[in-house]
């Protein structure tokens, strides 16, 4: 407009027009918005109608003319200046940025990465780079402070979401690896061990490790588990949950009904009624 003048009329119309057809007034009787999504896509309809309608003066439609034009027109970069795309923020380890003083969930695999953020009408628009370019994240309806936007379908291995979510366990050493290893019992049976305060955690996890070279890992795993459930973190509980576990068999459990009895035979039973003689 800068550079052309005689632009600043037409764009002035533009706007006066659109107001006409598309802001609710006692003359054009539109009923009000219930969002600021409903309006732009009132506006998309808007422009779709009005480019499919020839001009008075060219008698061209202006998506006709459009292709046209477009072979002059200089090509636009396949990526914005990402000061489009709003405020950097990095994803933070429980999966969440903070924008306006408002925490908003993001999708698990954006941890630690750097999203840009900007507001669209009612809806907060995440935009990063993935492997294919730019993508957009998420949008979230905006919040106000102490109302944050956590979605549970982004903690898919904590249903509840995020409120019941632990922290991830970190293996350090190769002895924790290995504990770890035998299965999930194992890291249920760690964290309820450190919230129990028990002594001795790791020898304990190192014996563990040892009897899974011996019982197998699914047996320890197993009893691991169930030495969580009990809260059972003893010095000698694991071993005697698998001694239990390697001694006890199925029972054959029988149902007494008519035809079964437990007496051996029927001679116990042959006096019975008899007069004494």
């Amino acid at each position: 407009m800068v550079a052309d003048p005689e632009s600043k009329g037409g764009s002035e119309a533009t706007v006066r027009v659109a107001k006409a057809d598309l802001v609710p007034t006692e003359a054009n009787l539109l009923e009000a918005y219930g969002s600021f999504g409903e309006l732009a896509a009132a506006c998309e309809r808007f422009c779709a109608e009005v480019n499919a309608r020839p001009h008075s003066e060219t008698g061209r439609a202006p998506k006709d003319a459009l292709a046209e034009e477009r072979g002059h027109l200089h090509v636009l970069p396949r990526e914005p200046y990402t000061a489009a795309l709003g405020e950097t923020r990095t994803v933070e380890d429980d999966q969440t940025i903070r924008y306006g003083s408002v925490r908003y969930s993001t999708p698990p695999s954006w941890v630690g990465k750097q999203v840009w953020c900007r507001v669209e009408g009612e809806e907060l628009v995440m935009v990063g780079a993935g492997e294919q370019g730019l993508q957009e994240v998420w949008r979230h309806q905006l919040s106000v402070p102490g109302r944050p936007q956590i979605l549970a379908e982004h903690y898919p291995d904590h249903p509840n979401g995020r409120g019941t979510m632990q922290p991830r366990v970190r293996p350090q050493r190769e002895d924790e690896r290995a504990f770890l290893a035998i299965g999930e019992g194992a890291e249920r049976w760690l964290r309820g061990a450190a919230a129990s305060g028990a002594v001795r955690v790791r020898a304990k996890m190192a014996q563990a490790t040892e009897l899974a070279l011996l019982f197998g890992s699914q047996q320890v795993n197993e009893a691991l588990s169930r030495a969580a459930g009990a809260g059972r973190f003893g010095e000698d509980d694991l071993v005697s949950i698998l001694s239990h576990a390697h001694r006890s068999q199925p029972l054959h459990v029988v149902r007494a009904d008519e035809s079964f009895s437990a007496q051996q035979g029927t001679s116990a039973w042959e006096g019975f009624g008899r007069r004494a003689s």
